[in-house]
């Protein structure tokens, strides 16, 4: 008899908890989308892709990354503003590899067709954790990001922030007190099913890697050792196609000149070392030519004296 109360508590707790459970399902599987990327994209520079690039497509086999990159280059098969070894392989290069590629198998200049050569591409990116492909039919460029109210788990977009610092390249909306470090650009692009228009990308970085015991850079900073002067890719620039060059940059393309002969190699291509780099800081504008010095006390964005 006074084992009753007990019992019919037991049972009303069970089948409280078996209607609560398709609720509690759902709710875990809108925390966390299986077919979703990660928070932070994985950092592969564009030396490094270049070099799995070239051996899948039967090109050159070497572990040396101008190697790579120039005999791709001799191709045609490159970024728009050419392969510039420490930067990272974003979604808009990627697309602008694809395109260098496909042109290129077009005219005969590889020994397979275009469809096995956009084959063995898409193997390179999905091997190197790059699952994207571009958004083609129906391009819409948009100016601006979309509302951060329409991403997906902001909590755990706030904890990786949190517990790993600001990744370099997202295609989530940044937390407010990280939104100013980066920019957005416009290029949309498919992740297995799901569509994005566009990314993030921090507007200064410079990260140490270590990948099959060898150290690997992933920069927007670089340096020339004999000027002492630093000049820095422009995400958004380099977007728009107008930035410095590198190496297998087409000739019909108009960079922006640093002053320095081979600059390609010596400066975007070169052996790098380690640490921030030092010295008057380089930033490609719009109108072409020259160098930007930041402000005083330090930051490399806008302002500055223009010297030709």
């Amino acid at each position: 008899m006074h084992m009753r109360p007990s019992r019919d508590a037991g049972i009303c707790m069970i089948s409280l908890f078996l209607l609560l459970m398709p609720v509690m399902i759902l709710a875990q599987s809108e925390q966390s989308d299986p077919g979703a990327p990660p928070v932070s994209q994985p950092l592969i520079n564009e030396g490094g892709f270049a070099v799995e690039l070239a051996s899948a497509l039967a090109v050159v086999n070497t572990d040396d990354e101008a190697e790579a990159e120039s005999s791709l280059g001799e191709l045609g098969i490159a970024p728009r503003n050419g392969w510039i070894a420490d930067y990272p392989v974003t979604p808009d290069i990627i697309v602008e590899l694809q395109n260098s590629l496909a042109e290129a198998a077009a005219a005969g200049k590889l020994s397979m067709s275009k469809e096995d050569a956009l084959k063995k591409f898409n193997t390179v990116t999905v091997g190197l954790g790059l699952s994207l492909r571009p958004f083609i039919a129906g391009t819409n460029y948009q100016p601006n990001p979309a509302s951060c109210a329409n991403y997906p788990n902001p909590a755990v977009v706030n904890d990786s922030y949190t517990e790993e610092g600001p990744p370099v390249v997202t295609y989530y909306c940044p937390p407010p007190d990280y939104y100013d470090l980066y920019t957005w650009v416009p290029c949309p692009f498919w992740w297995s099913d799901l569509w994005f228009p566009g990314f993030f990308i921090l507007h200064d970085f410079h990260r140490i890697m270590h990948r099959h015991n060898k150290v690997v850079v992933i920069t927007n900073h670089f340096h020339e050792h004999g000027s002492h002067h630093a000049f820095r890719i422009d995400p958004v620039a380099r977007f728009k196609g107008k930035t410095f060059g590198g190496i297998g940059m087409p000739r019909h393309m108009d960079s922006i000149p640093t002053g320095i002969p081979r600059s390609e190699r010596t400066i975007f291509n070169a052996p790098h070392a380690q640490g921030v780099p030092s010295g008057r800081m380089g930033s490609p504008t719009p109108h072409g030519g020259g160098w930007i010095s930041p402000p005083p006390g330090g930051g490399g964005r806008g302002g500055g004296e223009r010297r030709n």
